[in-house]
């Protein structure tokens, strides 16, 4: 993810007490104010190669920033979703978007990962239309950064 005054990053635990890294997105609120963008999806990595505190190691770490600026870079092209938040640690990494189409997102994300080899990534969609999961993340966020 390149460097930007636009996102937060903070620790937090799961809920099982294991330390996850949260970076948040700022600049959001075109995207917000539009109802189309009601549907949040999901991207999961789980690896099975933590480190010591349930971080990726190394490789893993560099394949999956890679594949944050892939995905950052096609949805930049075409904003057809928007990457909200980003969660790494207890073993998995999670990738956060809210959309106007799971349709369209799925073509975007095929585009964008085509260069990569096969990734061990699961999807999940759901319907948001009030941003809660991105409110809680930043509510939470804010908490701990105080």
């Amino acid at each position: 993810m390149a460097e930007s005054n636009d996102w937060w990053t903070c620790p937090t635990e799961s809920e099982d007490g294991r330390l996850i890294i949260v970076s948040g997105r700022r600049d959001i609120d075109i995207f917000r104010r539009n109802p189309k963008f009601s549907i949040r999806v999901e991207i999961t990595w789980r690896y099975s190669d933590a480190l010591s505190a349930d971080m990726p190691d190394d490789a893993t770490a560099q394949m999956m920033g890679d594949v944050t600026d892939a995905l950052e870079a096609e949805f930049t092209k075409d904003p057809v979703a928007i990457m909200t938040g980003i969660y790494t640690g207890a073993g998995e990494r999670n990738w956060v978007f809210y959309t106007l189409s799971t349709n369209i997102f799925n073509k975007k994300i095929n585009q964008a990962l085509s260069s990569f080899p096969l990734l061990p990534l699961s999807i999940y969609a759901e319907n948001d239309p009030d941003w809660l999961e991105y409110s809680e993340m930043r509510d939470l966020s804010e908490i701990a950064t105080e």
